[in-house]
């Protein structure tokens, strides 16, 4: 975070030092920005970058919190993820690399530093741009630039890999992130979501935790906190809705049976 605000403060910076018809304002959400201040951070990219070289995965997984929460065990039940990964991922060679907080120019950073380097995964299902909407207030402009340059990155280091594109997941935080998600969505299914890039697929999955238009606060388990939290996180119940939601299309990438 520290990162991105000195990143942030110079590019204004630059600008004020250019005249006004040669300004260009840096999109950060597009920029590969690393969190290796945090030990936790740095740690789990290494171990992570061991994990994909001594496994060759045909799956990997890129996102943020929501996609690391495949790792935890319950109790309770809200948080019992694991299970529901082994059901429906266990017997695919699949590597998770969801980092907590994240947002898409982290995501970059770790593309372009080894986490994809080396390997020929199948596919890679990505769900990433839900923190563009928190604290860095990125807009659905920048963002949409951020997911772009995700995409392009991918194409350009797993050529033969096709990409499983997952809209950003609604939440509850505010208005503004709630118009945002919508715009963002509107904006990858005009890029992607008819067959425009044949190495991409793109699912919106608004209507599994919004059916009818109608926010299902009971699918997320932020309320549940102590203290609680705006609904953003999906619960295990949650992510196995959204696990069966895309299991046809996966099952056809990887070229086996539909779990269930």
């Amino acid at each position: 975070m520290k990162r991105m605000l000195r990143l942030a403060l110079a590019g204004l910076l630059l600008m004020g030092a250019a005249p006004a018809h040669e300004r260009q304002r840096t999109v950060l959400a597009a920029v590969p920005i690393a969190r290796t201040d945090l030990p936790w951070w740095r740690t789990r990219h290494a171990e992570k970058l061991a994990e994909l070289k001594q496994k060759h995965p045909t799956l990997i997984f890129l996102g943020d919190s929501i996609t690391q929460n495949w790792e935890k065990h319950g109790p309770p039940a809200w948080r019992d993820f694991a299970p529901v990964w082994q059901r429906f991922y266990g017997d695919r060679n699949a590597v998770n690399l969801g980092f907590v907080g994240d947002t898409t120019a982290s995501l970059l950073w770790r593309i372009e530093n080894g986490e994809v380097a080396g390997i020929t995964p199948k596919v890679a299902v990505v769900l990433i741009g839900a923190n563009n909407l928190g604290r860095v207030h990125w807009g659905a402009e920048d963002t949409l630039a951020g997911i772009d340059a995700i995409v392009r990155a991918l194409h350009k280091r797993l050529p033969e890999t096709h990409l499983l594109l997952i809209g950003i997941l609604p939440s509850e935080r505010s208005a503004w992130a709630s118009e945002t998600t919508v715009a963002v969505n509107k904006g990858l299914a005009a890029k992607f979501g008819n067959g425009q890039d044949p190495r991409v697929t793109f699912f919106d999955a608004t209507s599994l935790f919004a059916p009818h238009g109608r926010f299902d606060r009971a699918l997320f388990y932020d309320p549940l906190l102590t203290p609680p939290d705006p609904p953003l996180h999906p619960t295990a119940e949650g992510m196995a809705r959204l696990a069966a939601a895309i299991e046809p299309t996966l099952a056809g990438l990887l070229g086996d049976k539909p779990h269930r």
